[in-house]
């Protein structure tokens, strides 16, 4: 039998203050109550959860559930690793990681170019440009294991091989890292083959130039996450959403964004279906998957 309790969704924000968009978005898919905890780490995490643990019956643990959020991903894993290590037995609720919005943009991107492609990664060969950020390593990953041949891309290719090496253990596919040149022609010979391109970089900053995608003869698919301009890709607009750029089909951030919500939300409805899920990319793309 399902709960009949108030459903109580917990926001540990690893920022000072707990995102205010985080927590529109939570009241909106249907949260009934919400609290708000800012500054949580690892060491201070444990109290907080056992606060989620002991006040209801196991019964009635699938109407409390966890959000982690913040601007910091690598400090969100690990709260989430602190917050899941910190359950036992049936004394559990289920976990919605979303720190920066990287898991929930990162699968809506998947999502854009699995449209693009004609609903199949397999062999099709990926380029992310800024692949070392969060959002771009994830939406590698998901491409990574759904059959894509994918190439990680940043200014400095000792990181690029780091996150490369990152997704092959994550996902047991070959990576291959590469030098994101700033000059056009280094720029076109790196993304040479690409099928599709995914820029993933910090907000205004311009990593690919018109001229220099509109040269690359395999190229299918652009996905661009940047929506302040200058946009990470030269040439198409925010508002893209499959939108026929010459020969190529374009997702500008905002294109991609309506996705993300539709995501994010049934995600956090879905952490009150039952107090065992913990959804990280792979559950979160899953989900947007079944939206249909």
């Amino acid at each position: 039998m399902a709960s009949t309790k108030p459903k109580i969704l917990i926001q540990l924000d690893t920022d000072p203050q707990p995102s205010v968009f985080d927590a529109v978005v939570a009241v909106d898919s249907g949260a009934e109550q919400l609290f708000r905890h800012g500054g949580v780490t690892p060491a201070n995490v444990r109290e907080l959860v056992y606060g989620a643990l002991f006040t209801r019956g196991p019964a009635d643990l699938s109407s409390t559930a966890i959000f982690v959020g913040g601007s910091n991903v690598a400090a969100g894993e690990a709260l989430v690793d602190a917050v899941t290590r910190t359950f036992f037995g049936p004394f559990r609720v289920s976990v919605l990681f979303d720190a920066n919005g990287a898991n929930t943009t990162a699968a809506a991107a998947v999502l854009a170019t699995l449209q693009g492609a004609g609903g199949s990664l397999e062999r099709v060969p990926v380029s992310v440009l800024a692949a070392t950020g969060p959002v771009g390593q994830r939406a590698a990953r998901l491409m990574a294991r759904l059959g894509a041949v994918v190439s990680v891309g940043s200014r400095r290719l000792d990181r690029a091989t780091v996150a490369a090496e990152s997704i092959r253990q994550a996902t047991g596919a070959a990576v291959i890292p590469f030098e994101s040149p700033t000059d056009p022609d280094g720029l076109r010979t790196a993304l040479a083959g690409a099928a599709v391109v995914v820029a993933a970089g910090a907000a205004g900053i311009s990593l690919l130039p018109a001229d220099v995608w509109q040269a690359l003869p395999d190229l299918k698919i652009l996905i661009d996450l940047n929506a302040v301009p200058p946009l990470g890709i030269e040439g198409i607009e925010a508002t893209d959403k499959g939108t026929e750029r010459g020969r190529v089909r374009a997702w500008g951030a905002l294109g991609v964004g309506a996705t993300k919500m539709k995501i994010h939300k049934r995600a956090v409805q879905e952490l009150f279906t039952s107090n065992d899920k913990v959804l990280d990319a792979e559950q979160v793309l899953d989900i947007g998957r079944s939206l249909g």
